[in-house]
């Protein structure tokens, strides 16, 4: 993997070795038009830096890697123009244990300057879930599903498919 001048291939961990049939997401990077207000609003959300390499943010969590990239930058790391705008056919997702705890990290969130794209309420697949975008528009969904037959929270907030 290639991110500008940084080469990450030589990285050794057990968890990196080839597989035939890849199917994992290993990193999420989202493009963002000034890194240090993305790093400032991911922060005050609850994100933790592991590593401020500049350019390049890498924030550990239960799940892939997430980084936040220059919007310019990793657009032309693509090789694709930089100008999308509207809906981008992604939504990011952190699952929660209770609908009050979607209440109180769809504030959180929202205090940090997220904007409200739709208020949290009850969804017709059982669950509760509303959608904030943060400072560079991508769609994030804070969501509660008490569905447990086909996924669920372990203890460490990782949602496992069952």
């Amino acid at each position: 993997m290639r991110c500008a001048s940084r080469d990450f291939r030589g990285m050794s961990h057990p968890e990196y070795s080839l597989r035939l049939v890849t199917d994992r997401i290993s990193i999420i990077t989202l493009g963002v038009a000034d890194i240090s207000r993305a790093k400032e609003f991911y922060a005050s959300v609850g994100f933790a830096r592991r590593h401020d390499l500049g350019d390049i943010i890498f924030i550990g969590t239960t799940g892939p890697v997430f980084a936040l990239y220059q919007w310019d930058e990793l657009a032309a790391d693509a090789g694709v123009r930089a100008n999308g705008a509207g809906f981008r056919g992604v939504t990011l997702a952190v699952a929660l244990d209770s609908p009050s705890e979607v209440d109180t990290e769809f504030a959180r969130w929202r205090a940090a300057g997220a904007t409200r794209v739709s208020e949290p309420k009850a969804k017709e697949w059982d669950g509760y879930s509303g959608h904030v975008a943060d400072p560079d528009g991508h769609l994030w969904e804070l969501a509660y599903n008490p569905s447990t037959s086909v996924m669920r929270l372990d203890a460490s907030g990782r949602l496992e498919l069952v």
